[in-house]
């Protein structure tokens, strides 16, 4: 996109970025940008708070984005951030005149009190970057689905992948002050000595297995992993019969190698002990039935 100069001591601004298609702006909250700015410099604590929230590329002006990077520069090397030292890491960085010089930082410095609502204001930017994020994402999905030499089965992954790892960057990540956590532990450590097994999490219906974790823990993720017609599924299906069937605890199966139908004759199988080519052949004696 072509540029102009703003008039504030030389400082080039870009011209707003325009979807061509649907003429429109980018989500941009280029005030808020100003105002997180601004308060980073102003209150010692601030960083803190919006660490975790926001990168550089959040921010959708380009000299926001240098200013930012150089914010984080200090805060890493454990530097005080405020109005000079920025100016100062900036100019080690080449970057000053490019942001505005010494002019605009004292600017950004002005236009906010405090940084009481930075968070808030930091979350707003992130949304506007991952909405951009998800223009562009978009954009090109849509070019590669017009291309007939590509597999649309690839690009299908390709756009659930890429849809994930943005998702991931949106995930909200708190801090936990320890006592309630501690209170959590202790109530776990407490039902499982209620439990005469001594078991704290899900049972199977495998007892030795069961001894060995204790029951599947809440956030465990368990990988059961074999050679191919090792038994894997049928001893994922009789663990879920056992939780759903003998505990009355509710389960839900995915599978991305049989359907609902093949799942459901393989429980029958495990359930009534009837062999599985009579399931599938039909020829089943009266008492099977």
């Amino acid at each position: 996109m072509a540029e102009q100069t703003n008039n504030t001591k030389g400082r080039r601004r870009s011209k707003p970025a325009v979807i061509p298609e649907m003429g429109r702006l980018q989500p941009q909250a280029r005030e808020l940008e100003e105002a997180v700015l601004g308060a980073l410099m102003l209150e010692k604590d601030a960083y803190s708070k919006v660490s975790e929230i926001l990168k550089p590329e959040c921010f959708y002006e380009k000299a926001h984005e240098k200013i930012y990077a150089a914010i984080v520069d200090l805060a890493i090397s454990q530097q005080p951030v405020d109005m000079l030292t920025v100016t100062e890491q900036l100019k080690k960085r080449g970057e000053l005149e490019e942001v505005g010089g010494p002019f605009y930082i004292s600017e950004l410095t002005g236009k906010v009190a405090s940084s009481a609502h930075i968070e808030y204001h930091a979350r707003i930017i992130a949304q506007k970057y991952l909405a951009r994020e998800l223009i562009t994402f978009t954009s090109e999905i849509q070019g590669k689905a017009f291309d007939e030499t590509i597999d649309i089965e690839d690009l299908m992954q390709e756009a659930e992948g890429k849809l994930f790892e943005l998702s991931q960057r949106n995930l909200k990540k708190d801090v936990v002050q320890i006592n309630s956590v501690i209170q959590e532990a202790i109530e776990m450590l407490e039902k499982a000595a209620n439990q005469k097994e001594g078991l704290s999490g899900l049972r199977t219906g495998f007892h030795d297995l069961d001894k060995i974790t204790s029951g599947w823990q809440n956030s465990d993720l368990i990988i059961i992993a074999a050679r191919p017609a090792m038994g894997k599924t049928a001893f994922v299906l009789s663990m879920a019969k056992n939780m759903a069937v003998n505990f009355n605890i509710p389960v839900a199966l995915f599978s991305l190698e049989m359907s609902n139908v093949q799942l459901v004759n393989r429980l029958i199988v495990n359930v009534c002990e009837i062999p599985g080519d009579k399931i599938k052949s039909g020829q089943l004696e009266n008492y099977e039935w």
